[in-house]
């Protein structure tokens, strides 16, 4: 027996996960009986981390909702600011995937725990995001649909700086600059001019007055000639998560 189309009504928020005939207008998609209105929505694009409410006919329902055909489905995005389960009460932790390393070193920059690795596969990330009960953050969709994974989300835009700035907006994160290691995600400490002095140069030694040294691979910081850059990253993200709450 045929069964008519599920309608799906995409906002504007996840239109970029439709293919670029599909954008603008509301997205038909066949019902079969069996599929589940998760499976139905993912098939025409949007992964189900990126998926907030589900309204079939005007009634909120669960994404394993079964429609028969011929209903009309309102999907919404994540609403902002958006909870983490387990990190009620504090900053959540992250893992990145291979290709948003360029992002990790700025999280850790203003103090988000954030793992990355630029050699990790698929399996692997899923594997230590659900140990670790860190949100795995990634631009590859197929990874978001991974039902084995805890908890992931999108990461919008293509610079560094635009990721941040989504990424501050969504989760309203309490920020901790300069106390990670931008190298290895390590806790910062203070140290003293005799320790690093046999690692800084002279020059270094006399012009600045406070260092630290990471706990996990031992690399030693100072605000050094690039330090206003980053701090116009820092307060660039201070500003951000001071409008979102």
């Amino acid at each position: 027996m045929n069964r008519p189309d599920v309608l799906l009504q995409i906002p504007t928020e996840l239109q970029p996960f439709l293919s670029p005939r599909q954008r603008g207008l509301p997205v038909n998609v066949p019902a079969d009986g069996d599929s589940t209105l998760g499976h139905i929505v993912e098939s025409a694009g949007p992964p189900l981390p990126e998926v907030g409410r589900l309204l079939v006919d005007g009634r909120e329902v669960q994404p394993g909702y079964r429609p028969v055909g011929g209903e009309v489905v309102d999907v919404f995005p994540i609403a902002r600011p958006q909870a983490v389960p387990e990190f009620e009460t504090r900053t959540p932790r992250f893992l990145l995937d291979v290709h948003l390393g360029a992002l990790a070193r700025r999280m850790r920059l203003v103090g988000i725990d954030t793992a990355y690795h630029n050699d990790c596969d698929d399996p692997t990330l899923v594997v230590q995001a659900n140990a670790e009960r860190r949100v795995l953050l990634t631009q590859d969709r197929g990874l978001l649909r991974r039902k084995n994974l805890w908890f992931g989300a999108y990461v919008y835009g293509i610079r560094a700086d635009v990721q941040l700035d989504d990424l501050l907006r969504r989760f309203a994160l309490t920020l901790a600059p300069w106390t990670r290691c931008t190298a290895c995600n390590g806790e910062l400490r203070a140290a003293t001019r005799e320790e690093v002095e046999p690692e800084v140069k002279p020059g270094t030694l006399d012009a600045v007055e406070s260092f630290a040294r990471c706990r996990e691979c031992a690399r030693v910081y100072w605000h050094g000639a690039h330090g206003g850059h980053l701090d116009e990253i820092v307060e660039a993200a201070q500003r951000v998560v001071a409008s979102v709450r």
